[in-house]
Order: structure tokens, then C-alpha cells, then sequence
């Protein structure tokens, strides 16, 4: 039997607040079946957004070639599940935050993920601004002014979480900024 070389994995972070689509953009990426914790949606202000939320975490996989593959943990977004990002972002040689760019009414929760992960997993990140394709969305150049991060260096990439190419532009970008970080 050949002796197989093991493959480099590289764990990622997807993170944002609540409904900003990190179970999809997860699910439309991945290669197997993701693993995902969702539960019906018990608090009345969330049961009106969607029916099922994350309680733990998400999970999926890329392989990007022969050497590397891409492991997924996606967080859960409301703040009482927040010990489960801690736990998750240890070991995440990159993050990606996911907006909703038709809702700026939870970027104040994104900043403060944002500022959370900086403190603790200084490695690189980009925020992903979702749900591009509907008509209220707002640019990713608004978001970064919202978001205050024209003095920091990281980028906001336009995406919709259901188009696997979007995904795609996002995790490469994430994976370019991990390169010039760590060579």
C-alpha cells in the first residue's frame, strides 16, 4: 500500500451576527454533507427572522489540491453562544465575518465580533458582505465606513451566500491575505 502524504489542513472561522448567513454559505461550499447544530428558534424576535438557528457550530470541508484542504467551523451568531467562540477560534489561521448587507441594523454586533476576534486570534479576516443580489443591500465600500474599518487593513468582499463562486472569491481572498500574513 503507497504511504499517502497528510494533507495540510487550514481551519477557518465564519462568523457574524445572527442570520447573516454563515450555515449557507457553509452548506454551499462544502464538499460533504455539512455537520450543522440547528435548533427551532425559541426567542419570538428570532423566530421572526428564520426558524432555525445555530447553537454550536457549523462544519464543513473544501480540499483546494492535493496538499491542503479547507476545514469550516461556522459560529453561532447571538451573543449567549458566544463562549462557543472561543472555543471555535482557537487553532483558525483565518476568519471571515459575514454581514447582512441589507440590515445595518446588526453592524454595530458585527463590529463587535470583529473587535472580538482581533483581540483574541490576531490572524487575518475579511468580512463578507452578503445578500449583494437584493436591491436594499448596501455596497461593500458602505459597509467598510460602517463597520470603521478604513484605518484597518481588512478587506470587504461583495457576496451571496448561496452562489458557490461568491463563496469561493471570499474564501480566496481570506486565503491571499492568510499568505501575505504567513507565507
Amino acid at each position: 500500500m503507497k504511504n499517502q502524504k497528510q494533507k495540510k489542513r487550514i481551519k477557518i472561522l465564519i462568523s457574524g451576527p445572527f442570520s447573516a448567513g454563515k450555515t449557507t454559505f457553509i452548506k454551499t461550499i462544502s464538499e460533504l454533507e455539512p455537520l450543522t447544530t440547528e435548533k427551532k428558534t425559541t426567542r419570538s424576535s428570532e423566530r421572526k427572522v428564520k426558524d432555525y438557528t445555530t447553537v454550536a457550530m457549523d462544519f464543513g470541508k473544501i480540499t483546494i489540491d492535493d496538499e491542503h484542504e479547507l476545514y469550516l467551523f461556522g459560529t453561532p451568531g447571538q451573543t449567549r453562544f458566544d463562549f462557543m467562540w472561543d472555543i471555535l477560534g482557537k487553532g483558525a489561521l483565518g476568519i471571515v465575518v459575514l454581514v447582512d448587507s441589507t440590515n445595518p441594523e446588526t453592524f454595530h454586533e458585527a463590529r463587535q465580533i470583529i473587535n472580538y476576534f482581533e483581540s483574541r486570534y490576531p490572524v487575518p479576516m475579511v468580512v463578507a458582505a452578503n445578500k449583494q443580489d437584493l436591491p436594499d443591500a448596501w455596497t461593500p465600500e458602505m459597509i467598510k465606513a460602517a463597520l470603521n474599518l478604513d484605518v484597518e487593513d481588512i478587506p470587504v468582499v461583495p457576496l451571496v451566500a448561496t452562489d458557490k463562486e461568491s463563496v469561493k472569491k471570499v474564501l480566496l481572498k481570506l486565503l491571499e491575505e492568510i499568505y501575505k500574513e504567513f507565507g
